[in-house]
């Protein structure tokens, strides 16, 4: 897969924007502040149906405007898609393939791509939210249908504490609180399935991390991955499987642990008025070198786990085959990393069928990733180029 052409309105800091974009390397390149990030934002945006910055969709429509569109064309082998996103300040945000009107959260069923930028070191460093959410959206791209059930477990999880506030207002004894049965079973019936397409994605992940981890940092670290379960108790140790097949998460079992779960921490739900099991307690756990990497990893160590983590994400994407290779989108990398770093992480993403590289400094980037380059200054495109070798 690849993007083809892009066009923006009112989106950031672009009133308007055209790109015709090449398959194979495409270097965006302009000083700090003229909207290169911007750019590349949307083509992320339309894959995962957020922005890797802010967490509001009210950020990304330009000040003053009433809505932003982004448009896509994206080339899938012979099957062209025209993608366009509306996205409005006041009511429901609006998308649509090639005229077709489509739910917004079904993008990711079109659009495929990873994108790694300086926030994503916050995967390693930062806090369980941020790991969650990193899981999720790849959840969702792998299947789109996760988007429902995500959305639907948000709702019953959001329902049940506003329940157990209540009761707690109302000194409600808990074993009188027979209405919070009916939100347990959606809980643990939903819990359960993401629980599940969590530790199939972190199996898939795992070599993947292993192998892109060694590539950009030219060593092993004995980097391992895992999940540690809310289900588990607060002792819980990660789930870390060193074999090359993991066994399976049996849903029955989770389900009933699950369930039993609950049931033992009502008392103390109902005390602090709030759900404390459930996969939006549980984390993923990075090891290097026997420790969790978050704490003990170096800066550079981090960087590398960050960009593993993405790399390996590409992968699996790749491996699923829905719609091609994913987009690789590297916002802001190379200046952060050594030239060892940059000509290795050069290497391990050279076979993805479009990578767009964005760089203040065009020096930063290795020379194969600059086969084109887009020219950005002040929120608008002021050169595109490509050399006469790549488009031969």
């Amino acid at each position: 897969m690849h993007v083809t052409h892009l066009s923006l309105a009112d989106f950031r800091n672009y009133a308007r924007a055209e790109v015709e974009l090449a398959p194979g390397p495409v270097l965006v390149v302009g000083r700090n502040g003229q909207g290169k990030t911007n750019l590349v934002e949307a083509i992320g945006y339309a894959s995962t149906v957020s922005s890797h910055r802010v967490s509001s969709d009210q950020a990304l429509i330009r000040f003053g405007a009433e809505a932003a569109i982004v448009r896509l064309r994206v080339q899938h082998d012979d099957r062209a898609l025209v993608i366009e996103i509306q996205l409005n300040r006041t009511g429901a945000n609006k998308a649509q393939v090639n005229r077709g009107a489509i739910r917004v959260r079904e993008l990711p069923r079109y659009v495929s791509s990873v994108l790694f930028a300086p926030e994503d070191l916050a995967i390693v460093r930062g806090e369980p939210g941020g790991r969650r959410t990193f899981l999720d959206t790849l959840v969702v791209q792998r299947n789109p249908r996760f988007a429902g059930v995500i959305a639907d477990y948000e709702r019953v999880l959001r329902q049940r504490n506003t329940l157990l506030k209540s009761a707690r207002a109302s000194r409600i004894p808990a074993d009188a609180l027979t209405t919070l049965d009916v939100w347990d079973d959606r809980l643990v019936e939903l819990g359960t399935e993401l629980m599940v397409a969590r530790w199939k994605l972190v199996a898939a992940l795992r070599p993947h991390v292993v192998e892109a981890y060694r590539a950009v940092a030219g060593d092993d670290h004995r980097t391992r991955i895992g999940l540690v379960h809310s289900i588990d108790g607060d002792d819980g140790a990660p789930h870390l499987h060193d074999d090359a097949v993991d066994a399976p998460l049996d849903p029955d079992a989770t389900r009933e642990r699950f369930r039993t779960v609950l049931a033992e921490r009502r008392r103390a739900e109902l005390d602090r008025a709030v759900t404390l099991v459930g996969p939006h307690r549980d984390d993923l756990h990075l090891e290097l070198n026997g420790l969790p990497a978050r704490g003990y990893a170096s800066h550079g160590e981090s960087w590398s786990y960050a960009l593993a983590l993405k790399l390996a994400s590409a992968q699996v994407l790749r491996a699923d085959a829905v719609a091609g290779d994913p987009v690789i989108i590297l916002d802001d990398v190379f200046a952060e990393l050594d030239e060892g770093r940059r000509e290795r992480l050069a290497d391990a993403v050279h076979d993805f069928e479009q990578v767009i590289v964005t760089a203040a400094v065009e020096g930063d980037v290795p020379d194969r990733l600059r086969a084109m380059t887009v020219r950005i200054a002040g929120g608008e495109v002021v050169e595109q180029s490509t050399r006469p070798e790549a488009a031969e």
